[in-house]
């Protein structure tokens, strides 16, 4: 896994974008592409917000998740999911409608990934459900 070698020691310091974790060998940086992808929703307070999802993945059968991950619980959670879920359904028809890829999303949080970390990305499909029904 490739971390930046000026990513910042403390816990505490700005992250600054492009020294952020990368998953993959460092050399494959430069190819990576940046979506600029993000969504509006409504957070908890009734304030608009948006939300910049962690990663998103292409599988070699075409499926586009939008992956999710948190180590801390967040009160806007629930409603940034509810809106995941409501844009991939509406990508989904969009794009089926050019016989385009479906869209899915998958919420990752540390617990449930250190109890039963996952051998590849279709067992982490598998294992985290949360938000999905």
């Amino acid at each position: 896994m490739g971390v930046h070698p000026e990513f910042p020691k403390s816990p505490y310091a700005e992250l600054i974008p492009e020294q952020r974790w990368f998953p993959a060998a460092e050399e494959l940086r430069a190819k990576a592409v940046a979506v600029g992808f993000k969504l509006d929703y409504v957070r908890a307070d009734g304030d608009l917000s948006n939300y910049i999802p962690d990663f998103i993945v292409r599988t070699a059968s075409g499926e586009v998740f939008i992956i999710e991950t948190k180590g801390r619980e967040e009160i806007d959670l629930p409603q940034k999911m509810r809106r995941m879920k409501e844009w991939c359904a509406d990508a989904t028809s969009a794009s089926r409608a050019i016989s385009g890829p479906a869209y899915r999303h998958v919420f990752v949080d540390q617990e449930g990934f250190e109890k039963h970390t996952p051998r590849d990305f279709a067992g982490l499909v598998k294992t985290f459900r949360e938000f999905q029904e």
